[in-house]
């Protein structure tokens, strides 16, 4: 019985002697959830978050045990100062910004400046954030602390009647009913308990392994699995960005060192003008030009048949989430290659050292507040001052709500006479980066440029109900619309002596055959359909007339290698022959235009499978059907 009565103890101790911060703790928690949820509808809390939270703070109280009373009463004040200002400041954001607190939020607090700072206090910290959600963590942290006062004030007041107090106190917990009291209590925090570690197990999991990834990739691949952890508190979500930035200021050195050793030996500017046109989530079994039953790309298909634009048949993105693709198809490493991407030169690199002139216009990599993971990842090497400085002459300063927003900007710096097409020194590296088809896939297309409608899938897809065939529509109306926007950049270079080079970050599913999502599978495991679907890209190469009339080995070269399997990783080889750019970072093997081409190079997906041994497999199993 005494060893029961010891257990009991022990199970209540950490709640007894740090009732006050217990509870309002698991109170600020559960504030901050709540204050943050988002306003879309299906929106919820996360499962687990009262028991989960009830295991935290429990846990928080036990370590405090460990201190002697006087140290434990300031390592609660400074938790009280830490945990309330960031439950504050991640409210805040998200009332403020429409986020918590993300990566990218803390990386642009770290560039700011103390003017900066200054002005952003005087125009955000104004009295309308005591009536903001923000007020009711304030209401919180006054109540706490005027609770936690009370006794200071009574016992100046009534020294005596203190003392009588904690008499009757220490006489009352000893009495047979306290004690079955104290019995029951030590039962419920016990069942408690184990009921949160059950719940919890798999998140506390999930969370470990996001801390202690050994890059920002690898953070954003565990983001993608759908058991991945959830940083569900403000202080998680903190130290979550810190350790972010912190893995992508390791790969920012390495990038930085990179440069630094950059080397251009020559330079004949083959070719003057070379646009790249990077597209987004890019299904190439709903482009009219690859066979697909409807009209999405019109445009391009006519340009085809003019001869000017050619067609690859085989070409494949190394990942299927569009940062991972952006560092491989940006540094001079290919897969297979020893090393990280990051110990690479990053090719716009070589075409400024040559004398490029190097812009930049993208409609997501732009560093902004309420980014996630995702965009962080892509974005933290491009926005980077001193690698932003290393790889861009020219950038737009802010996206747009539809990709023809970047061709105005295009015309502004062309109208401003900082982008050049003409002269003999006019030589240019202009990149287009595209929301294209990314999801919400409705919100890609102007209302006035919609043509399909979901009655153009009911004999074509019957299998689809009525809500899976307008998200169809709403996909192949942002394929139409991405097509009329590449195809007003080809016309803006089609006088000039200009390449053009289109291809998507990767593919997309949209409710394909059997498959039945939409977006993509960021499983582990590579099989056939997801390669298929996901991997497969459009890819094709544009030369206007003049071009084509002045560089005649250029357009064969494109012609002779439409059908040779490649894989984007290996893209910036291609672009530095394009250029004639020497270097001793420049592979024949892997331009796709040279004679010396290695077609027989393995095409790896994710670092794990082989696309054309997933290809072979498959056709040899259709074969014995």
């Amino acid at each position: 019985m005494i060893m029961m009565r010891r257990i009991a103890r022990s199970l209540l101790r950490p709640i007894v002697e740090n009732g006050a911060f217990f509870f309002a703790m698991y109170v600020l928690g559960v504030l901050c959830a709540v204050l943050t949820l988002p306003h879309w509808r299906g929106a919820h809390l996360y499962d687990h978050l009262f028991s989960e939270l009830f295991l935290d703070v429990y846990v928080t109280c036990v370590l405090l045990t460990l201190f002697p009373r006087k140290v434990r009463l300031w390592v609660r004040r400074a938790l009280y100062v830490v945990l309330y200002a960031v439950g504050m400041v991640d409210v805040y954001c998200f009332w403020k910004f429409g986020s918590t607190l993300t990566p990218t939020m803390l990386l642009l607090v770290g560039e700011t400046d103390a003017r900066e700072a200054s002005e952003f206090f005087h125009a955000y910290l104004t009295p309308e954030v005591f009536f903001s959600p923000v007020g009711w963590l304030l209401v919180l942290a006054v109540a706490h602390a005027l609770w936690a006062g009370r006794w200071r004030m009574w016992r100046l007041a009534n020294r005596a009647s203190l003392e009588r107090w904690r008499a009757w106190e220490a006489r009352e917990l000893r009495t047979p009913r306290m004690v079955r009291a104290q019995g029951v209590c030590a039962v419920v925090v016990a069942l408690l308990l184990g009921v949160s570690v059950a719940q919890s197990y798999h998140n506390k999991v999930g969370m470990t392994q996001l801390m202690t990834a050994h890059s920002v990739g690898a953070v954003e691949h565990l983001l993608t699995q759908k058991d991945c952890g959830n940083m569900y508190l403000p202080i998680y979500r903190l130290v979550f960005s810190w350790n972010s930035n912190r893995l992508a200021d390791k790969q920012v050195t390495q990038c930085i060192e990179a440069a630094k050793r950059v080397t251009v030996d020559s330079c004949s500017f083959r070719s003057p003008t070379i646009v790249l046109i990077i597209g987004e989530s890019y299904a190439k079994h709903h482009s009219q030009q690859y066979g697909y039953g409807l009209k999405t790309t019109p445009r391009q298909v006519r340009r085809e048949a003019s001869g000017r634009l050619t067609k690859f048949s085989d070409v494949v993105t190394c990942w299927n989430l569009t940062s991972f693709v952006f560092k491989n198809i940006l540094s001079m490493h290919v897969v297979g290659e020893k090393g990280e991407w990051c110990d690479y030169p990053l090719f716009p690199e070589l075409f400024r050292k040559a004398g490029y002139r190097v812009t930049f216009l993208t409609n997501q990599f732009l560093p902004k507040a309420k980014d996630a993971v995702y965009d962080f990842s892509g974005g933290f090497f491009l926005n980077n001052p001193t690698l932003s400085e290393a790889q861009f002459s020219l950038r737009n300063d802010k996206t747009h709500r539809f990709d023809d927003g970047l061709i105005a900007d295009y015309d502004r710096l062309v109208g401003d006479g900082k982008i050049k097409l003409k002269g003999d020194s006019a030589h240019n590296l202009i990149i287009f980066h595209l929301i294209g088809q990314h999801v919400n896939y409705r919100t890609r297309c102007p209302n006035n440029r919609r043509v399909f409608g979901p009655e153009a899938y009911k004999e074509r897809r019957p299998d689809l109900n009525d809500r899976q065939r307008r998200i169809m529509a709403d996909y192949d109306n942002a394929v139409i619309y991405n097509d009329s926007v590449v195809d007003a950049i080809v016309r803006k270079f089609e006088n000039q002596d200009a390449i053009v080079i289109y291809m998507p970050d990767h593919g997309e599913e949209c409710y394909e055959p059997g498959r039945g999502f939409i977006c993509r599978n960021h499983s582990a495991r590579v099989d056939w359909p997801l390669a298929h679907y996901e991997f497969e890209i459009p890819f094709w190469i544009y030369c206007s007339r003049r071009y084509a009339r002045r560089h005649p080995d250029v357009v064969r070269a494109v012609k002779a290698a439409k059908d040779k399997p490649f894989m984007t990783d290996a893209l910036p080889h291609m672009l530095v022959w394009l250029a004639g750019i020497g270097s001793k970072d420049y592979r024949d093997s892997y331009n796709l235009l040279s004679p010396d081409y290695d077609a027989r190079r393995p095409r790896i997906l994710k670092n794990s499978a082989d696309y054309d041994e997933l290809r072979r497999g498959a056709q040899n199993n259709k074969q014995h059907e």
